[in-house]
């Protein structure tokens, strides 16, 4: 026998098992039962239960065979969908937004009524004034699926982090400034001066004035002392109406007298004011980019009336959407409740554009002609079939009853001062001088002296007074 067949009788050596197999060993591993599957008409029987049953979820759970999470999650639908959240829901992922129909409309016509408003500002609107739930982020999907989408904008670099600031109270910090515009009828440039409180973003006192003198100015902020109260601190920039550059200006020596701190910004810092720089932002953009004063004193309670929705009936972002007043008012909110009863609810419409204007038309037939009447300011116009027009101007001596007074913005509750002073008048008419009546009355002087000297030079006396004859 070779060795070749030697080794072909031996049976092959097996090589010992060290474990069970794969499979054996899958099969040993005890399977977790699957959760219980419920009908909705199940759940709602069992929500009822528990409620009834006055037992804690961990306790009852066990007793349905079910998760004290699933209660949870069952009474969490049914509260905010009804017996329809008990319904099965299928997984994947959501296709939409599932928004009431009533958010999603009020979403929609918010940004048609203004177009400049983001998804923050429409966010804030909805939950303060109509009580709508919807989160920022949700607001801008469903304006995107409007169609209102942002313009791109073209990336600038952003040289430093902006830093902030906020005092913990009101009436611990004060920041005011100065803007300054034009009123576009008489093409006059005006002076607009305010003070804000830090805390709160409310505005305590403004001034409205010809000039930007640092009179005006602390005129303005003893107003607003008179109302509020006194500062701590008045934040300032290093405008001549705040700061001199020898000695103490007229301001400083002013918060001196009264305990106040002034705090003066770096120069060419217009970040350190940032909250009352904001502010100017939304006064152009929300009421004088658009609107049309007939003078200074119109301008002036029309913007009182802006500062007096700003106050009470906008939202603010920086404040977590509250109203202004919410917080300068925390702890006195009955004399907010006092102000706010003289806002009129339609401040901003009357702020950009004053009074409404009363429309008037009438058309009919006198006898076989066509006639028709409406109204162009204070006139009424009378047109014919043929277009010939005539006028009836009913501003006219007569026409007005004596007892009639026309009709007058209310007056703003914001803390202001009236515009008159030195240096607030109305520009004089063109061709005249403020000097005239000056220098009328010293050319009768002169011509007195005159003819005082030539009754002298002449040799005649002149008449002795009325006392030295007596």
């Amino acid at each position: 026998m070779t060795l070749d067949d030697e080794f072909e009788e031996q049976p092959p050596v097996s090589k010992p098992k060290l474990g069970g197999s794969r499979r054996s060993r899958s099969k040993s591993k005890s399977k977790k039962p699957k959760p219980r599957q419920f009908t909705p008409a199940q759940r709602l029987l069992i929500l009822d239960s528990w409620t009834r049953s006055g037992l804690d979820a961990k306790d009852f759970a066990p007793l349905v065979c079910c998760s004290p999470a699933a209660l949870y999650k069952w009474k969490r639908r049914f509260e905010e969908h009804g017996p329809a959240g008990l319904e099965k829901q299928q997984a994947g992922k959501r296709h939409g937004n599932k928004l009431p129909e009533v958010v999603r409309r009020s979403i929609l016509m918010l940004k048609q009524m203004h177009p400049e408003w983001g998804q923050e500002r429409i966010h804030f609107e909805l939950l303060r004034t109509q009580g709508l739930q919807a989160s920022a982020s949700t607001v801008g999907k469903v304006l995107e699926e409007g169609g209102h989408t942002a313009p791109p904008r073209r990336a600038k670099p952003h040289p430093d982090k902006p830093r902030r600031f906020e005092r913990a109270r009101p009436n611990q910090l004060w920041q005011t400034d100065l803007f300054t515009f034009t009123l576009k009828r008489q093409n006059r440039r005006v002076h607009l001066v305010a003070f804000m409180d830090d805390h709160s973003r409310f505005v305590v006192g403004f001034g409205l004035h010809a000039s930007a003198s640092g009179a005006l100015v602390r005129e303005v902020f003893e107003a607003a002392i008179a109302s509020y109260g006194r500062p701590e601190e008045i934040l300032t920039d290093n405008g001549a109406q705040y700061v001199t550059w020898r000695g103490k200006s007229a301001f400083t020596k002013l918060c001196e007298r009264r305990g106040i701190k002034q705090i003066v910004a770096r120069p060419r810092r217009p970040q350190t004011l940032g909250k009352v720089e904001r502010f100017w932002g939304s006064l152009w953009r929300e009421c004088l980019e658009s609107a049309v004063f007939l003078d200074l004193e119109d301008a002036r309670r029309r913007i009182g009336l802006f500062m007096d929705h700003y106050n009470f009936h906008r939202t603010h972002q920086g404040i977590g959407g509250l109203f202004p007043a919410d917080r300068y008012f925390s702890s006195a909110p009955e004399v907010k409740e006092t102000l706010a009863k003289r806002v009129a609810s339609n401040a901003l419409e009357l702020a950009r554009d004053g009074l409404p204007r009363k429309d008037f038309y009438l058309t009919g037939r006198v006898g076989d002609v066509g006639i028709s009447l409406h109204a162009e300011g204070e006139r009424v116009i009378l047109t014919s079939e043929d277009g010939t027009r005539e006028a009836v101007n009913l501003s006219a001596t007569g026409l007005r009853g004596a007892d009639e007074q026309p009709d007058a913005l209310p007056e703003p509750v914001t803390s202001s001062v009236p515009s008159s002073g030195p240096g607030q008048e109305e520009p004089p008419a063109p061709g005249t001088s403020p000097l005239d009546d000056v220098l009328v009355d010293l050319g009768a002087i002169l011509d007195e002296g005159n003819e005082a000297a030539d009754s002298q030079g002449t040799g005649v006396e002149p008449a002795a007074s009325t006392n030295e004859e007596a």
